[in-house]
C-alpha cells in the first residue's frame, strides 16, 4: 500500500486526468457566470421553406455589431422533428438564454424548439404558429390559398418554387434580388407541413409578432389569428413576405425590443 501510494509513475499518470476535470470545470463556471452576467440575449435564427438561414444576412451584421451573439440555424427541410433538433444543437453553439427568431415555415420550427429551457423568447416573422393538435399544414388550410403555392413543382419528393412564383413570395424586392432568392431556394420534403413535434412554446414563453401585409405565401390573416392567439406583441408591415429583407431596419427594430422585453423583471 505504502509503494503504491507514493509511485511517482502511478502519480504522473493520475495528474492529466485530475487536471482536465479541473479545466472542465473552471470552464463551466466561466460559462455559468457569463450567462449570468449577459445583459443581452443571444440571437438565433430559423429559417423557413425555399430559404436557408442567409436570408437574415441583412440583420445578423447590425445585431453583431450591437453585441450581441447570432446564428442562424442550417437544417434540411427533411422532416419538423431533424429541423428542430437541429435548432436545439445551434443553440449550444451561443450563450443562454437566446431568443429564437423564425420566418415563415420557421414558426413552427421554433414553436417546439423553444420549449428548451434555453429560450425565453419568440420573434415569427410572417410566421406559422401551430396550437398542439395543429400541423402547419392543418394550420393553412384553415385560411384561403396563397397565390405562392399555385406555383410549385413537386418533384423527387421535394416541393419546388417555380420562377413564376418568386413574385408571390419576395416581390417587394429589386428583380435582381428576386432572382438570386430564386436561385438559392430550398426544397422542402413533399411530408415536412404534415409533420408535428410536441412542444408550444408561445404558450408559456413571451412573443413578438410581425405581420406582413402584403403576404402572398403564408395569408396575412393567418399571420393575424397566430399573433392574437398567442398573445403576442404585434407588428405590421407593408411586406412581401420577406420582410426581413425588404424592410430590414423594421424587423430589427422588433427584434431589439423583444431582447429588452425579455430581459426586463415582470412588473
Amino acid at each position: 500500500m505504502k509503494y503504491a501510494s507514493c509511485n511517482p509513475h502511478i502519480t504522473n499518470r493520475l495528474k492529466p486526468g485530475i487536471e482536465l476535470v479541473l479545466i472542465a470545470a473552471n470552464k463551466q463556471n466561466l460559462t455559468n457566470m457569463e450567462n449570468k452576467s449577459k445583459t443581452k440575449p443571444s440571437i438565433v435564427f430559423c429559417h423557413g421553406i425555399w430559404a436557408d438561414g442567409s436570408c437574415f444576412n441583412k440583420l445578423i451584421p447590425t445585431l453583431q455589431a450591437e453585441g450581441y451573439e447570432v446564428i442562424a440555424a442550417q437544417y434540411g427541410l427533411d422532416s419538423l422533428a431533424s429541423d428542430v433538433a437541429m435548432v436545439k444543437h445551434t443553440l449550444g453553439r451561443v450563450g443562454s438564454p437566446a431568443i429564437l427568431v423564425g420566418h415563415s415555415y420557421g414558426g413552427s420550427v421554433i414553436t417546439a424548439a423553444g420549449a428548451d429551457d434555453r429560450v425565453i423568447g419568440l420573434v415569427y416573422i410572417a410566421a406559422l404558429g401551430p396550437d398542439a393538435d395543429e400541423t402547419s399544414q392543418s394550420l393553412q388550410d384553415k385560411f384561403p390559398k396563397t397565390e405562392a403555392f399555385s406555383q410549385i413543382e413537386v418533384a423527387d419528393e421535394r416541393v419546388w418554387l417555380k420562377p413564376a412564383g418568386i413574385k408571390h413570395f419576395a416581390g417587394d424586392l429589386p428583380p435582381e434580388e428576386q432572382k438570386v432568392v430564386w436561385a438559392t431556394h430550398f426544397a422542402p420534403d413533399v411530408t415536412l407541413f404534415a409533420k408535428k413535434v410536441d412542444g408550444t412554446a408561445w404558450r408559456s414563453k413571451p412573443s413578438w409578432y410581425i405581420v406582413a401585409k402584403n403576404d402572398q405565401s403564408v395569408h396575412p390573416e393567418l399571420e393575424r389569428f397566430c399573433a392574437k392567439r398567442m398573445g403576442a406583441v404585434t407588428f405590421e408591415v407593408d411586406s412581401s413576405h420577406v420582410p426581413m429583407l425588404s424592410k430590414p431596419a423594421f424587423v430589427l427594430d422588433v427584434i431589439r425590443k423583444a431582447a429588452k422585453g425579455v430581459l426586463e423583471p415582470a412588473s
